[in-house]
Order: C-alpha cells, then structure tokens, then sequence
C-alpha cells in the first residue's frame, strides 16, 4: 500500500512552534530549496533572516510565513518577481534592474512588437541625445 502523507509534499500545518529555524528546515518545511531561499533574500528586502554566531541563517515563524506567502504568490498566482516586491510595498527597492519569469511573459501581437521596437528605438535616441 503507498503512503499519500509521504507522497504529499506540501507542509503540513500547524507549523512546527520554535523561536528559528535553519535553512535546512525552512527548506523542507516549505518545498523550497536553499538556493533559492537564498536568491529571494536578494530579490526581497523583506526577508532578511539573522545570521547565528556560525554564520547560518536562521528565521523566524514570521519569515517562514512570509516565504510561504511569496512562494504561492510567485508559483500558483503567477506574480512576477516585481509584483511581489510591488505586493509587499517594496517597489521602489530595486528600480534598478527589472528581472521577469519567462513564463510569465504574456503573448503579444506583431503590432506590440512593432509598438515596441518603435518605443524602445526612440528611447535610445534620447539617451544619446542626453549623454
């Protein structure tokens, strides 16, 4: 007979009661792998875990919650990684740079793309006007 628990990968709830969590942890209660923990730690200024005195990271329930959180906006309501930081009130954090999900690019039409290109061409003739 198989085991559905086991097959179930989602977290089950209640979370576990601790003041931290480690990585590791945070890693399989969430699904999520630690790399990628990492990378929003770097898209996302609102998960900034503490560092033990070892270096490692530990978070807080609060963290945990907010990761999964971002992990259903980002994975089954489609956010981009802008939306969440948009979502979150940090929109402003990273003006910098503007990453998307390939994915989640929507299909435009010849149209737009030509719209676009126009845009864009025109854009770049004021850049070298100003430079």
């Amino acid at each position: 007979m198989h085991n559905h628990a086991v097959d179930n990968p989602r977290p089950a709830l209640p979370l576990p009661d601790k003041l931290f969590y480690k990585i590791g942890e945070v890693s399989r209660i969430t699904g999520i792998e630690s790399y990628v923990l990492r990378y929003w730690e770097t898209e996302f200024p609102f998960l900034k875990p503490r560092k033990n005195k070892s270096g490692q990271r530990v978070y807080t329930k609060k963290e945990l919650e907010l990761i999964l959180q971002v992990k259903k906006m980002l994975y089954q309501e489609r956010y981009t990684i802008e939306g969440v930081r948009k979502r979150f009130g940090e929109g402003a954090a990273k003006t910098v740079e503007v990453r998307t999900i390939p994915e989640s690019k929507p299909k435009i039409s010849r149209s737009q793309q030509d719209a676009i290109g126009f845009i864009r061409k025109k854009l770049q003739d004021i850049l070298n006007q100003i430079r």
